[in-house]
């Protein structure tokens, strides 16, 4: 009897525990289903009214979407319903891309629609609302074919400079319309531009009082300039910026007989100079930016260049082209490197390397105590030993864990002299004994002179824990056996080593 009521009680206690489970289960359904009511209910009605629940959007929620779609399909969308029509006239973007808007570009003379109608009409309509909200922020016209600098001078003064942000223009007239465009005077004394991006056929003139009080972002590549002043000029005006691209070429020069690329802007984070100015003593760099952390140098150096220390540049990319004019050009290239002896990431040309090789012979060249990751990238020709090069390098960086190669067709190598630039063997660097963990090397084509310096690289790394190789597309693929057969052999001063060729790995 007492093992049947305890039995009975069990299963009573069993329902009860089913039957409350389903109440609340039934509670919560409920409880769903009010709170999805008004959505169900808002989305029958849209479905009444022939809308979807997208268009019940604000405004501003969608034009902000529109503003991350190619203008072509942010226009298109005005052809869904009266409800969307205008919506694309109030993105706060306008991106005006001749390769976007005309499906063949360098074909535009026989085009139904050529670029300029296009893009008119849109500003046409655009200009329709007036006091848009938001108002456009960001303007860019990137006109790479018979530009007419009239019509984008006319868009630009249309532009309400209280309140852009952003302008990128990037313009290429014809030969038989050479005039550049020069830019409206309320563009330098803007007070909202934060980026200013501009390219190719466009002159320079700024105002000696012109001030951009929030310019953080200033872009000049191969635009023409008034006078010899005119860089200087701008760049005072921009009192906190941070990031500067100047991309200058001798045709850019043409009418000046001097010219100073004068950089004194304590605020600089991020300096991109690329100068592919043959040498002369009219054209001289000054250079003075303490803060800055990011350096990128393309192109010659000048003989009376001055350089300010750079102790916070812990990023560099240096690509010097050769020149036989300057005394000493090896010697100057070591100067310029001496500047940058706190960073850490370090990227050099092969025509770098060579040039530095020439001019290792020169006292007090700097040593890159904090220097991790080092990488060469460009040709390896056949006529130069290219481990004598690297191995100099290696010796300047005694704490480098991180060796790249990469293999690329840099324009611009004319060296004349590509003979070996040391004859007497370097002692083994000291990165090689306890650092130097990982080397990459990226385009491998399996030539001669590239499996010596692998070679020189296993026989030298005592530490070295990956070595990872990538062939070049131009390797026929027949040969890969007999490239990774002799890389197999190569004598490994690291018993820890492992060899990585393409998707192949021994030990």
């Amino acid at each position: 009897m007492k093992r049947q009521r305890i039995e009975t009680e069990a299963r009573e206690r069993r329902e009860r525990q089913r039957i409350e489970r389903a109440e609340r289960a039934e509670k919560r359904n409920v409880n769903l289903e009010t709170c999805l009511s008004p959505v169900r209910e808002n989305a029958q009605t849209n479905a009444d009214d022939d809308k979807d629940i997208i268009s019940s959007l604000p405004d501003s929620l969608l034009t902000h979407i529109l503003s991350f779609l190619p203008i072509r399909d942010a226009v298109s969308t005005s052809i869904l319903s009266s409800r969307w029509s205008p919506l694309w006239t109030l993105v706060p973007v306008l991106y005006l891309n001749q390769q976007e808007l005309v499906e063949r570009l360098f074909y535009e003379e026989n085009a139904k629609f050529k670029f300029v109608d296009i893009a008119s009409r849109i500003w046409t309509l655009r200009n329709a609302i007036s006091n848009p909200i938001p108002p456009l922020h960001k303007l860019r016209i990137h006109w790479y074919y018979n530009c007419l600098p009239f019509y984008v001078d006319a868009w630009v003064r249309a532009a309400n400079m209280r309140d852009l942000r952003e302008l990128d223009l990037y313009l290429i007239t014809s030969p038989a319309r050479s005039q550049p465009l020069e830019l409206p005077r309320s563009l330098y004394f803007s007070t909202t531009l934060v980026v200013l991006k501009l390219g190719v056929d466009i002159r320079l003139n700024p105002f000696s009082a012109c001030v951009l009080p929030c310019l953080r972002i200033l872009l000049l590549k191969r635009v023409t300039f008034a006078n010899r002043d005119s860089l200087s000029a701008i760049l005072n005006a921009c009192p906190v910026l941070l990031d500067l691209s100047l991309d200058v070429k001798n045709n850019n020069l043409e009418n000046l007989e001097e010219f100073n690329v004068t950089v004194f802007v304590a605020t600089l984070k991020r300096l991109h100079l690329h100068w592919k100015v043959r040498p002369s003593s009219e054209y001289k760099f000054q250079i003075y930016t303490p803060a800055l952390e990011y350096f990128h140098f393309n192109g010659y150096l000048n003989g009376d260049d001055v350089w300010g220390n750079l102790p916070n540049v812990v990023e560099s990319v240096i690509r010097i082209k050769d020149c036989d004019l300057i005394n000493d050009y090896a010697k100057r290239v070591w100067v310029l490197m001496g500047k940058l002896y706190n960073v850490v990431l370090m990227e050099l040309s092969t025509v770098t390397a060579l040039i530095l090789c020439h001019g290792s012979n020169h006292e007090n060249n700097p040593t890159f105590h904090n220097l991790s990751s080092l990488k060469f990238c460009g040709d390896i020709w056949h006529e130069w030993y290219a481990w004598q090069a690297v191995r100099l390098l290696l010796c300047r960086a005694p704490k480098l864990q991180t060796l790249v190669f990469e293999r690329s067709f840099l324009h611009g190598s004319n060296l004349d002299n590509l003979n070996p630039c040391l004859e007497e063997p370097l002692d083994v660097p000291e990165c090689m004994s306890s650092h130097l963990t990982t080397c990459l090397y990226k385009g491998f084509m399996g030539v001669e002179n590239e499996m010596e310096l692998v070679m020189q690289i296993l026989k030298a790394a005592r530490v070295l824990k990956t070595m990872k190789i990538t062939s070049h597309s131009d390797l026929d693929p027949r040969n890969k056996p007999s490239v990774r057969m002799k890389l197999r052999k190569f004598q490994r001063s690291s018993q820890n080593c492992q060899i990585a060729f393409d998707e192949g790995h021994f030990t």
